[in-house]
């Protein structure tokens, strides 16, 4: 074989070495569990989960929380994130013009709800402020794999803002609680489309990222010092663990 054959070989088997790396870094990044950091009250706290690597930050305008934060306290919190983190308002069985009050202060990205909302509650209320949705369904113990499917697809034919299902513990009050639920109810169907919540930490998110490569994971408490104040180094450790558990074996 002569040298320019040798060369056009050598060029060939580079490009088809490069057009694989692309492919297998893109289906990496498109597979990856992403991060939510909620219940942000603080400007360190922000600051924190964004240099960690956090994809998404929650705010919760619920009155009734520990972690609750006026428009005009979020809209401060959110002029600290870069481009690209996605900004995240919780709500519970808020009225739509104060949600859409909250937007117009904001411009936060996504709607969070939480509480007994109905399918066309949460389509009006998505239309009216023109922002996607999540729909957190609280996981009881009587609660089966099927009924988080059919949950799933009545949101979605309920509205075209609806951009999946955040699973939660039930309990007798609204989220973080720091309570977790049996995941082998979360199928292999559903499980890359969901968010994953309820009594996460550092200690045990890889088990969970390993096992249901949910699409983002969701974590409160699980990060705090106290309700409301984040720990830096849980943050840390929390985003770490999740990391390192979604790297291709």
């Amino acid at each position: 074989m002569g040298l320019a054959a040798t060369g056009r070989c050598f060029s060939l088997k580079y490009e088809e070495i490069r057009r694989f790396t692309i492919r297998f870094k893109n289906d990496e990044i498109m597979n990856r569990t992403r991060v939510k950091i909620c219940g942000l009250t603080r400007r360190e706290d922000v600051q924190t989960a964004v240099d960690a690597g956090a994809d998404a930050l929650g705010f919760v305008f619920y009155p009734a929380s520990p972690r609750y934060v006026s428009a005009h306290k979020a809209s401060e919190l959110m002029a600290e994130m870069p481009p690209f983190v996605t900004s995240v308002g919780l709500f519970v069985n808020a009225d739509i013009d104060d949600i859409a009050a909250v937007v117009e202060t904001t411009h936060l990205s996504l709607l969070q709800f939480h509480g007994d909302e109905s399918p066309e509650w949460c389509a009006e209320a998505a239309a009216a402020t023109n922002r996607p949705f999540i729909r957190v369904f609280r996981v009881k113990p009587d609660t089966t794999a099927d009924d988080l499917l059919q949950y799933e697809r009545i949101y979605r034919n309920a509205s075209p803002y609806f951009k999946g299902l955040l699973l939660d513990t039930w309990t007798d009050a609204y989220g973080g609680a720091g309570k977790g639920f049996n995941w082998s109810l979360v199928s292999k169907e559903i499980g890359p489309r969901v968010v994953l919540s309820g009594g996460l930490s550092a200690q045990n998110v890889a088990g969970a990222v390993s096992e249901l490569r949910p699409f983002a994971v969701d974590v409160s408490s699980g990060v705090e010092a106290a309700k409301g104040i984040k720990d830096a180094e849980k943050i840390r450790a929390f985003i770490r663990a999740v990391r390192q558990a979604g790297e291709p074996i």
